[in-house]
């Protein structure tokens, strides 16, 4: 332990401000390269089981533009089911913040798994959790790089065309949770003013679009593009 004067402590801590400023500026130019990335498009028609019955990728959008999907792990297997979905993603889904934030930018959030709905409902419940959570039937998690591990892939629709824009997995799903994360992931990023993006990305001033999460107005668009990845 190192005891010192706090004119000696704030002079230390003026010291890592200056890195701590240095890397946020790195992660911002990092999420403007990402809003840069080609896009894939995706051919294959996936399905998976909702709470209501069968989906597609598609519908997983809830009629917004966008969708990011962390493949957590609770299927039979896993340490812990049908109670419990695996440790580290479990840490996962109890960092994510209320997905009413991400749904005002047009962006929605969902989990998938290969666990039966009966089952994703009751643990749902029980650890309190709110998000989308889908049941993986098709070939989602090994087409996409989460069969054997966890990751999140970030889409963009126009129309009905769905594209694929980026991925994380391993460390990387470690800062996932809060909205900010999530939207520098995203191939349109938070879409506020201050930001770098290509030309015709929809930005808007950053604080005015903030809300409380029981106050935002219903936020589904049309999926009709304003810019394009190819």
């Amino acid at each position: 332990m190192n005891t010192v004067s706090q004119a000696e402590w704030e002079e230390a801590r003026l010291r890592l401000l200056v890195k701590e400023k240095e890397l946020t500026r790195a992660r911002d130019a990092l999420a403007a390269e990402r809003r840069r990335m080609p896009w894939v498009a995706v051919e294959k028609a996936y399905e998976f089981e909702g709470p209501s019955g069968p989906v597609s990728l598609l519908d997983l959008f809830e009629g917004r533009r966008q969708l990011i999907v962390y493949r957590a792990f609770f299927e039979p297997g896993v340490e812990g089911f049908p109670d419990h979905a695996c440790q580290g993603c479990s840490l996962v889904a109890d960092q994510v913040a209320h997905v009413a934030h991400l749904n005002a930018r047009d962006t929605t959030l969902a989990f998938a798994s290969r666990g039966p709905q009966p089952d994703l409902a009751r643990m749902k419940a029980r650890m309190g959790w709110t998000m989308p959570w889908y049941t993986i039937t098709g070939d989602f998690d090994t087409d996409f790089g989460v069969g054997e591990w966890h990751g999140t892939n970030a889409f963009i629709r126009e129309g009905d065309q769905v594209f694929r824009t980026y991925f994380v997995n391993g460390r990387g799903d470690e800062v996932m949770g809060g909205t900010w994360s999530y939207l520098d992931l995203t191939a349109l990023g938070r879409q506020e003013e201050w930001e770098d993006s290509p030309e015709g990305y929809p930005q808007s001033p950053p604080y005015e679009w903030w809300n409380w999460h029981d106050s935002y107005e219903d936020s589904a668009s049309s999926g009709e593009g304003c810019c394009s990845g190819s």
